[in-house]
């Protein structure tokens, strides 16, 4: 769910961000003043009072005054019970924090194979960035990795980050770049068809 955007806030406690793009840890202090300008997925997109955009895990949303709500799990099939449309929705919950889109509409999930293992599933994606040298991408990998752990039934997850075939801003859906604004026609063609 997104938050409205405001600001600015003041943190009430000392927090640990990512610095994006370069995927930096730092601390904000207590007092700071920053703006929210995304939050989807879980985690909180701020600008700083001089002037970085860090990314805030969930955990630490109290410090901007917010009550976090709790993950939710896949509510594609009963309780218990395992489907992929569950995990290409879970995938769906994980957001680029400079784009208001989800890795999956970007064109940044490249497959998932769904194997049965011993007591489950194990599953394993294949997954790209933006740009090869994106310090997010160990961030956004751990967040596919995370939730898509939470499902039922699933015993292993493996998340690897591949260049090949390198993306591009034709692999978005339509649905990411009429959101973006993006002319379709100047994309080179469809999308690609995700489930």
């Amino acid at each position: 769910m997104e938050t409205e955007i405001k600001g600015p806030i003041t943190l009430s406690r000392e927090v640990e961000a990512t610095q994006i793009p370069m995927g930096w840890r730092l601390k904000l202090p207590a007092g700071s003043m920053v703006r929210i300008t995304q939050s989807l997925g879980g985690s909180y997109t701020v600008t700083t009072d001089i002037g970085y955009m860090v990314r805030i895990d969930a955990k630490d949303a109290d410090a901007l005054g917010i009550t976090a709500a709790e993950p939710q799990p896949a509510a594609a099939a009963a309780p218990g019970e395992f489907n992929e449309q569950m995990v290409w929705e879970q995938m769906r919950q994980v957001y680029d924090p400079e784009i208001p889109v989800n890795v999956v509409d970007l064109g940044l999930i490249y497959g998932c194979e769904i194997k049965d293992v011993e007591g489950g599933k194990r599953l394993e994606v294949k997954m790209s960035m933006t740009a090869p040298g994106c310090g997010m991408g160990d961030i956004l990998k751990g967040d596919v990795h995370n939730k898509l752990a939470r499902l039922p039934g699933v015993k292993e997850v493996q998340v690897d980050i591949v260049f090949d075939p390198p993306w591009n801003p034709g692999m978005m859906s339509e649905a990411a770049r009429l959101k973006l604004g993006l002319d379709l026609d100047m994309m080179g063609g469809s999308p690609p068809i995700y489930r």
